[in-house]
């Protein structure tokens, strides 16, 4: 008989759903810094309804959306699902995970009971209007960041999933690591890869604001595997050390300038000027880093509001700064003479889809992209981990914890006998 609750990493006979389960929850009225907004609780388990998969959660993966959710700011993710009618005062965070197919709704055709799955965190209405016509479902106005604006994510004995999110788990890869790159490594190849006219090609130069953190650890990496050169940005020479173990070619301090921040008006000649040494002086510490002067063909931006003036004026002609964030601040100031006249790229760009993540998986699978996990804790330091990301004091790489998983580096999970 089904107990009504497991202890964390207590595993149930395989395919039998206890009634409750153990989350990691945010409520409202603990916004604020993530060590006090996060706390384990009792919840009902969820049910799989048609299309969709519960996964028994082994690892998942630690991401700056819910230092959002657990800030409640800028959105208020528990309020705006309320406001859509969704009954739950908590919100369950997580948004990637690796674990076990454990219970399948009506429809799922794709995965089954036992399966060893890593879970992706791209959610859309296949249904939809817009993605019957064609549309690429990341484009989709039903488009939503599970375990963020929906609910029931990672951070759980169990997730509640849509049957397109789960994907083959690498054989032989850790549960911890398999949890650890589904976010970044997504984003960054969509960014690389996803947009036409403008995808790394052998020989281009990249520049990859962030080089040492989880995106730009993917990023770096990816690059490489199609022949391009790639450049980071960090704050540090430890991080500067990281990056170039990964495969860059070199690194740019941020902290030797400081002219970052909003564009001064174009009749203030003197910050004008002050603008333009500093963009200048990274322009030439990249020409050192090459060798000759050459520009990046692309730019990986997510920092925003601080370094997208910079961004645009050392982007190649015709080439590209694609963003998918904006950690300094959310209005981006541009020079327009420089993007028309010389034909540059501003390009958005959000996670990814299914193929996109497939290929991903694969590479990782492959032995050719590290999923370069930096820390892994237990399910009692979610509120923890999340709080050294927004204090910016995590390691680089990226982060995950143990849930259901006894331990690191397991592979597989052992049920219980009859």
């Amino acid at each position: 008989m089904t107990k009504p609750l497991y202890e964390v990493g207590e595993t149930p006979p395989l395919g039998e759903v206890p009634r409750q389960m153990y989350a990691s929850v945010i409520r409202q009225n603990r916004f604020g810094q993530p060590k006090q907004a996060f706390r384990t609780e009792v919840v009902d388990t969820p049910a799989a309804g048609r299309g969709q998969v519960l996964v028994y959660v082994m690892a998942a993966g630690i991401n700056y959306n819910n230092v959002w959710a657990s800030l409640g700011k800028p959105v208020d993710v528990i309020g705006m699902r309320q406001r859509q009618g969704q009954p739950e005062d908590f919100h369950i965070g997580g948004s990637e995970a690796s674990g076990v197919v454990w219970a399948v709704g009506e429809g799922v055709r794709n995965v089954k009971v036992g399966d060893h799955v890593v879970v992706t965190s791209g959610q859309w209405d296949e249904t939809a209007e817009d993605i019957r016509m064609g549309r690429d479902p990341m484009m989709s106005e039903s488009s939503l960041a599970w375990g963020y604006e929906s609910n029931y994510g990672s951070f759980a004995q169990f997730c509640r999933v849509d049957e397109y999110q789960c994907h083959p788990k690498p054989a032989g890869l850790s549960w911890e690591k398999s949890a650890a790159f589904l976010l970044t490594g997504p984003t960054a190849y969509r960014q690389l890869f996803g947009w036409q006219g403008n995808s790394v090609r052998p020989g281009d130069p990249v520049l990859i604001w962030g080089g040492a953190g989880g995106l730009g650890s993917m990023a770096i990496q990816l690059v490489r595997i199609a022949g391009g050169i790639p450049i980071a940005v960090v704050s540090d020479e430890d991080r500067a050390e990281y990056c170039c173990r990964l495969g860059a070619e070199g690194t740019v301090n941020r902290r030797d300038f400081d002219h970052w921040g909003r564009l001064p008006d174009v009749g203030d000649a003197e910050a004008s000027a002050r603008f333009l040494r500093g963009a200048r002086g990274v322009g030439k510490k990249i020409w050192e880093i090459l060798g000759e002067r050459r520009s990046p063909r692309i730019v990986l931006e997510h920092s925003g509001q601080d370094t997208l003036p910079t961004s645009i004026y050392l982007c190649d002609n015709a080439g590209m700064v694609v963003i998918c964030g904006g950690t300094s601040g959310y209005n981006g100031d541009v020079d327009l003479r420089h993007l028309w006249m010389r034909s540059k790229r501003l390009q958005g760009s959000h996670y990814a889809n299914a193929r996109q993540c497939r290929e991903v998986i694969e590479l990782v699978g492959a032995g050719l992209l590290d999923p370069c996990l930096s820390a892994c804790e237990g399910f009692e330091d979610v509120g923890r981990m999340h709080q050294m990301m927004h204090d910016n004091v995590h390691p680089s790489g990226n982060m995950a914890v143990l849930v259901n998983a006894p331990r690191q580096g397991e592979t597989t999970l052992e049920l219980p006998t009859a």
